[in-house]
């Protein structure tokens, strides 16, 4: 839907509702789990040098679920990446609980787009392989497990492997997985950037489900607008060549959230904000580029 089908009578995207303005309020009161501080990361070649990120802060509170959206190349899976200490920023920190983030940790928790199940192991031992690395013991990881899968709805399914589950089942695997590691925030690169339109709102509606029983902060890279406002407490938005922070809107929208929220006037006021900064962003990149 393009910016000039909307009606003319939307509200302004940052009216809230007392409702809404409560909720982010009771957010804004949890501890912060994660602090991106000026974060930056140039990649240098023998041919030049390109600055993927410079200067990203923000700050993400204790069962918060943030995205990150941009127009392409604005540098989203970089930024993700350096969260989960897979790169190293060029400049700034990444801390989480005040600590710096140096490498790989059990703190967080990592879905890719691409389905990374182990396909030799059965989704139960999928589940468990976190924890049995971590030395906990078989019968204890084993109950942890079945209790992950029944969360995500696939405990009829634990003895299954792999290559016998839809694309949208693998993907609740993986975030059981991730999930069984008990990790302090959750990390979402596309998660649901290959699956069919169907398949992607049944998978939207299971994580906002599981977020609303577990102790979980969400960290959601995505493309698609809509699926960045239905799922999100706030949405940070970044520009590209660089990347760098646009702006980050706190979402107009009630929870708990259904599909009839779509069509809403503040989730319609969002969505075309969003369009708005993307489009914006894609121009001025054009006329860097072309100077």
């Amino acid at each position: 839907m393009k910016s000039g089908a909307y009606h003319i009578d939307l509200p302004d995207y940052r009216d809230q509702s007392a409702e809404v303005a409560a909720h982010l309020a009771e957010i804004r009161s949890r501890p912060v789990v994660m602090t991106v501080g000026g974060v930056g990361r140039v990649f240098e070649s023998e041919e030049r040098s390109v600055t993927a990120l410079s200067d990203i802060t923000f700050e993400v509170h204790q069962r918060e679920f943030i995205s990150v959206i941009g127009p392409s190349g604005c540098g989203k899976s970089t930024l993700i990446r350096i969260v989960a200490g897979l790169e190293e920023p060029t400049e700034g920190a990444v801390l989480l609980g005040g600590r710096p983030v140096t490498g790989p940790g059990a703190d967080r928790g990592m879905v890719f787009q691409s389905y990374t199940l182990f396909p030799w192991l059965t989704v139960k031992k999928n589940v468990m392989f976190g924890p049995s690395m971590k030395r906990v013991p078989e019968e204890k990881a084993e109950r942890s497990a079945q209790e992950w899968l029944r969360i995500v709805g696939l405990e009829k399914f634990a003895n299954h492997y792999p290559n016998q589950l839809s694309g949208g089942m693998k993907q609740r695997v993986a975030i059981a997985r991730a999930l069984a590691n008990e990790p302090r925030i959750l990390l979402m690169d596309e998660p649901f950037g290959a699956l069919d339109a169907q398949t992607r709102a049944s998978m939207q509606s299971h994580l906002l489900r599981i977020c609303e029983s577990v102790d979980i902060t969400v960290m959601f890279i995505t493309h698609d607008l809509d699926e960045a406002i239905y799922l999100s407490d706030r949405v940070v938005v970044l520009g590209a060549n660089p990347g760098r922070v646009i702006e980050i809107i706190d979402v107009p929208v009630p929870r708990p959230r259904t599909g009839d929220h779509f069509m809403s006037g503040p989730f319609l006021a969002m969505r075309r904000r969003l369009e708005e900064l993307i489009h914006r962003c894609d121009g001025t990149d054009a006329d860097e580029a072309a100077a």
